[in-house]
């Protein structure tokens, strides 16, 4: 028990210093020479826009059940004049940059792991290296930027769509005029709410990134071994966001 206790901390230590030796790589990179426009646009396109509708889909039913749970305990202390505000806040700071991490990690993330892994075994990173190209520059950095670039944009897709759900589910319900749900948004909710969560927005994105092509590029021979990394990427992306969350919401709020 002891041993095998050991052996998963030293790993867990191994990895946390090589994801943060790969990030600082990444940093160096960006300011490298290299061309990166194009790639990245790439990549936008690939990972970001093709998000959109799970984007769009997630926020939506969010928007409504949050607002359908908390209509009802309003009514009963007569606060329904609240409500868009505290949907507004809800949504702003904490459920839409959350939860669109969420999504966006299990499609992404996954999608990036598998990509670099199946490289990674086909021994086409290998080449990469044997031409002189560096794997971190032609590989890791458009995907990492591609991410950080395209999260708080679909995070801003997230806010806006989920506060306008909640605003149909709500307003029937509560049984309110629609510019009192508009009027306790403007009061209540301040332009940093919206700024925190993109800021959140944006570190998912690079953690998202950094993780799935650190686990890609880390991919053992086989099958089996991408499956393993894919999943990894996915399962350790979801629990950094969550951590990370915690941090971000004390610190910025």
């Amino acid at each position: 028990m002891f041993y095998r206790l050991g052996r998963f901390v030293v790993a867990y230590f191994e990895d946390l210093g090589k994801l943060t030796f790969l990030s600082l790589r990444f940093f160096r990179s960006i300011f490298s020479s290299y061309k990166l426009y194009q790639k990245v646009i790439h990549q936008v396109y690939m990972l970001g826009i093709q998000s959109l509708p799970i984007t769009i889909i997630t926020s939506v039913f969010i928007g409504m059940a949050f607002t359908l749970q908390i209509v009802r305990e309003f009514e009963k202390f007569g606060a329904n004049f609240m409500l868009g505000g505290i949907v507004g806040l809800a949504i702003w700071r904490e459920l839409a940059p959350l939860l669109t991490g969420v999504a966006v990690s299990a499609r992404i993330g996954a999608a990036i792991a598998s990509e670099l892994g199946t490289m990674r075994v086909t021994e086409q990173v290998d080449a990469l290296k044997a031409l002189s190209q560096d794997p971190v520059k032609y590989l890791v950095v458009p995907r990492i930027l591609a991410v950080m670039i395209m999260m708080p944009l679909l995070v801003g897709v997230a806010d806006a769509v989920g506060f306008m759900s909640g605003f149909f589910v709500g307003v029937p319900l509560a049984n309110i005029n629609p510019n009192a749900y508009f009027n306790s948004a403007i009061t209540m909710l301040q332009p940093f709410d919206i700024v925190g969560g993109l800021i959140k927005a944006l570190v998912f994105g690079f953690l998202i990134g950094l993780i799935a092509c650190y686990q890609g590029l880390n991919a053992k021979a086989g099958a089996k071994g991408v499956g393993i990394s894919t999943t990894r990427a996915v399962v350790n992306t979801i629990i950094a966001i969550f951590i990370v969350n915690f941090f971000l919401s004390y610190v910025l709020f």
